[in-house]
């Protein structure tokens, strides 16, 4: 769908009535102060937001005390349990078991596992908070300077008139609000609405996330295993599966995640790099937010009188941009790498448990079934920036991490995440897809050969260029 106001650069649908020069009134905002007057109905109190975000240090800040308490609120409503010190002690035996089973299954060292090793789905929120808010900010400071790089083009650092905003004047003829200050404003209602939207995602995933890791996204900077106790049950519920058995398979995939986000610390900064790279393409359309915001009321998709309709047209794609061929790119890298995380942590937990778990096939079954239907994941990028991880690639991402361990070795496998640069591209992992079928089939081993040979020589190359290697010698 046609984003909500944000526009690629060199679009060639950009309205020309952008220019000044094509408005009559000289004011390419039209009748956007209604707009934030709807906004204001459902329930968006700007006055509140911009006192809430003042102490920031730029207008493009998340709240994070605004994430916390929507978050917090979406979960008041869901209901919590204390963890008992039954809850304590099962997932302590738990974590125990599967630290001990994944030690012949990975070569990446084990981590302590905290006294606190059971979470409530409230200290999910709270322990988590951060890395969420790391990992929304690029985004967020792309859009403010969407919407800076708007207002310059349009005025240069003229003041502007007959804007109107609720609680911030009285939008009179003849009003004037200096261009900075309308994009701090602009800045800060973009801020204002992500971190609701965020916060609201936070707190959905806060009833379904099994353990501190199970988004398979580096979220704490000290990485340390947890299971959510009252969340395991429920994943459990109905598979006529023992508790105990499904308790040590989520803490295998909880231990396995661990372990890789502390043996590969630079997957935040990749993370992250993607997420600037996709918001530096962002191009902000006034024209397009007025109309389209005008008929998603007119549809009833805003709904004045339910104040969740924001929430509901944001996490919808209301306002998910349109993509830049660098933003396309940017996507397709971090949907390979939050594949091939997921893919390596199934991959993983398969070996450790394949001669221990009886139920082992079901739960895998149910997990995979999950994933594609519902991962934490997938939740928060495709309500950040519409991107989905198909299960399709996660599938082969775990084919390819099981063919290097049948070809090389476990230790060959997990060398691959020393650098980005190692890792397997998008292409490499489809070619197994056969055009026209239904059903993937596992790649033939001599392709597989063929990619590990050059991951190998790619590591080689960079040891090299980087003085870590002596080049090779030259050939006549």
């Amino acid at each position: 769908m046609a984003g909500f106001g944000f526009t690629p650069p060199g679009d060639p649908n950009d309205p020309e009535n952008n220019n000044p020069s094509n408005n009559p009134n000289n004011n390419p905002f039209g009748n956007f102060g209604d707009i934030f007057q709807q906004f204001s109905k459902m329930g968006l109190n700007l006055q509140g937001l911009m006192a809430s975000l003042s102490g920031q240090k730029s207008p493009a800040s998340l709240s994070k005390e605004m994430i916390r308490d929507i978050s917090r609120k979406f979960l008041s409503a869901h209901g919590e349990q204390p963890v008992s010190i039954a809850d304590l002690t099962a997932a302590q035996e738990a974590l125990n078991i599967a630290d001990l089973w994944l030690n012949e299954a990975t070569v990446f060292p084990p981590l302590p596992i905290p006294d606190t090793c059971a979470l409530s789905r409230r200290d999910w929120i709270d322990s988590t908070l951060a890395g969420w808010e790391e990992i929304a900010r690029p985004l967020v400071e792309g859009m403010s300077d969407a919407m800076s790089s708007m207002l310059r083009e349009n005025f240069g650092e003229n003041s502007i008139e007959g804007f109107n905003i609720p609680g911030f004047g009285a939008g009179l003829p003849g009003m004037q609000i200096p261009q900075p200050v309308l994009a701090s404003i602009m800045g800060t209602f973009m801020s204002s609405l992500i971190s609701s939207q965020l916060g609201q995602t936070i707190g959905n995933l806060s009833t379904t996330v099994t353990g501190a890791n199970d988004v398979a996204l580096p979220l704490s900077k000290e990485i340390r295993p947890g299971l959510i106790p009252q969340n395991a049950k429920i994943w459990g519920h109905g598979l006529d599966i023992e508790e105990h058995e499904v308790r040590i398979y989520l803490s295998l995939r909880e231990i396995a995640a661990a372990r890789l986000f502390a043996s590969a610390p630079w997957l935040r900064d990749y993370i992250r790099t993607a997420i600037a790279t996709y918001g530096k393409g962002i191009r902000v359309d006034i024209t397009a937010i007025t109309e389209q915001a005008q008929e998603a009321m007119n549809s009833g998709q805003l709904d004045p009188a339910n104040p969740e309709s924001l929430t509901l047209a944001l996490s919808g794609g209301l306002f998910t941009p349109e993509e830049t061929p660098a933003q396309k790119s940017a996507l397709e890298n971090l949907e390979t790498l939050l594949a091939l995380i997921d893919g390596w942590i199934d991959a993983v937990v398969t070996q450790a448990a394949k001669d221990r778990l009886p139920s082992l096939i079901k739960l895998r079954e149910t997990q995979q079934r999950r994933r594609a239907t519902k991962s934490p994941t997938q939740e928060l990028f495709a309500s950040l920036v519409g991107l989905e991880v198909s299960p399709r690639r996660t599938r082969e991402a775990s084919a390819f991490w099981e063919k290097v361990v049948e070809l090389r070795d476990v230790k060959t496998r997990d060398e691959i995440w020393d650098e980005a640069f190692l890792l397997p591209r998008g292409e490499q992992l489809s070619k197994g897809e056969v055009p026209g079928r239904t059903i993937s089939y596992l790649p033939s081993p001599c392709r597989y050969e063929t990619v590990i040979r050059g991951l190998r020589w790619r590591k080689v190359r960079h040891q090299c260029a980087t003085k870590q290697l002596p080049s090779p010698p030259k050939t006549s």
